[in-house]
């Protein structure tokens, strides 16, 4: 029996044949530019978001510190998720989308590399740091802020190719 995780589709990849945690073996790995792209969105009361938009929060720019937290916290996904790979990142992009009609800002987080492991760990921490900074930076004002659908929105590169969540 192999300690390596099978190449089936559906099965977990992260353990071995005796169930064992593991981190996947990347090495044959063609090396290939992987690109990942995650979303997510913070609700809140209309006088929070309004503190935001307008610039006018106590502690500062929100999104612009959510900018940096989310970019800071992708290069650290490794030390966040135990069996992530240390990845190069070649890029990441964090960019928010204020929806005034809902009071919500949406997130949307790009990471990219070339290597032989996908960044969609990456995109995915960014977003959710990003998001979590907002509600760190504006909790004094709002406690109900409401996180979700932190999602994968679309991923390329690697054996796998391109994938696009509907």
């Amino acid at each position: 029996m192999s300690d390596t995780p099978s190449d089936t589709p559906n099965e977990l990849t992260h353990f071995d044949s005796q169930g064992r945690a593991i981190m996947v073996d990347v090495g044959a790995k063609a090396e290939t530019v992987r690109v990942a792209v995650a979303n997510g969105r913070i609700l809140m009361q209309a006088a929070t978001f309004a503190l935001i938009a307008g610039g006018q929060a106590k502690k500062g720019d929100v999104l612009g510190v959510a900018r940096l937290a989310g970019i800071m916290a992708s290069k650290r996904t490794a030390d966040l998720i135990p069996l992530c790979h240390p990845i190069a990142l070649s890029a990441v992009t964090v960019d928010f989308n204020l929806d005034a009609a809902e009071h919500a800002i949406d997130c949307t987080a790009t990471a990219e590399t070339v290597g032989r492991t996908g960044v969609e760990m990456e995109a995915l921490t960014a977003a959710s740091v990003a998001l979590l900074t907002i509600y760190d930076m504006c909790k004094a004002v709002d406690r109900g802020m409401i996180l979700n659908n932190l999602r994968l929105i679309e991923k390329k590169g690697g054996k796998s190719g391109h994938w696009r969540a509907e």
